[in-house]
């Protein structure tokens, strides 16, 4: 069975998704950290992220390998190191990359093949696997993702970073991500709507649950 939550940067997918998967013993699928990898190896190669042939052929070469929670790239652990700032941002502009997307939606769909998994993404539900059994779209209001990318931030005791600038960056990936050319962000026509907004990720995560569990029936 196939799972796919998508929707906008900081409404929750990843933890909702991460908390589904282990609450139904199912594989988690983090296609974020993917795209995060290629943007890591094209910097660490100085690769021009908008260099759309030499950022497509790098995604083509690299070996990449998903395991628990750690994320592989031709062979070592850079876990952290994709999960940077830069890395970030390089994510958003190589995602938009057409042959970077199609290279990483077959690699995706090659690790589903034959497994129970839940996967997050901005084009899950709608690109990659449009007959998955349930989908969902998990938004929130800007300003709370906004909060809750702060509070990230400074759990993290990364650089305390305005409020007002984190929202910004959001509003403006949002815009990136529903107007590309390529698989927008857009919720699959038979998607369910999960609007976290004042949620606790408890409370998300035993809706998603039991709208999971009765289609498992």
């Amino acid at each position: 069975m196939i799972v796919t939550i998508d929707g906008p940067a900081g409404s929750g997918k990843s933890t909702a998704a991460r908390g589904l998967a282990a609450r139904l013993q199912f594989e988690f699928l983090d296609t974020g950290a993917m795209y995060r990898a290629v943007a890591w190896r094209c910097l660490r190669e100085s690769i021009d992220l908008h260099d759309v042939n030499a950022v497509a052929t790098c995604a083509a070469a690299m070996t990449l390998r998903l395991e628990l929670h750690h994320v592989f790239v031709d062979g070592h652990d850079v876990t952290s190191e994709i999960r940077t700032p830069k890395a970030a941002q390089g994510s958003s502009i190589v995602a938009s990359n057409p042959g970077v997307r199609r290279e990483l939606a077959a690699r995706q769909r090659e690790f589903a093949e034959g497994r129970n998994i839940v996967t997050e993404g901005r084009d899950q539900g709608t690109a990659v696997f449009p007959h998955a059994e349930c989908k969902f779209y998990v938004t929130a209001a800007p300003e709370e993702r906004a909060f809750r990318r702060q509070r990230e931030l400074r759990e993290k005791h990364e650089h305390d970073v305005p409020l007002d600038e984190i929202l910004q960056q959001i509003r403006e990936r949002d815009d990136r991500d529903k107007t590309r050319v390529i698989d927008p962000l857009r919720a699959a026509e038979d998607a369910i709507r999960i609007d976290t907004s004042g949620l606790t990720p408890e409370a998300v995560l035993d809706q998603l649950e039991h709208i999971v569990r009765e289609r498992m029936q």
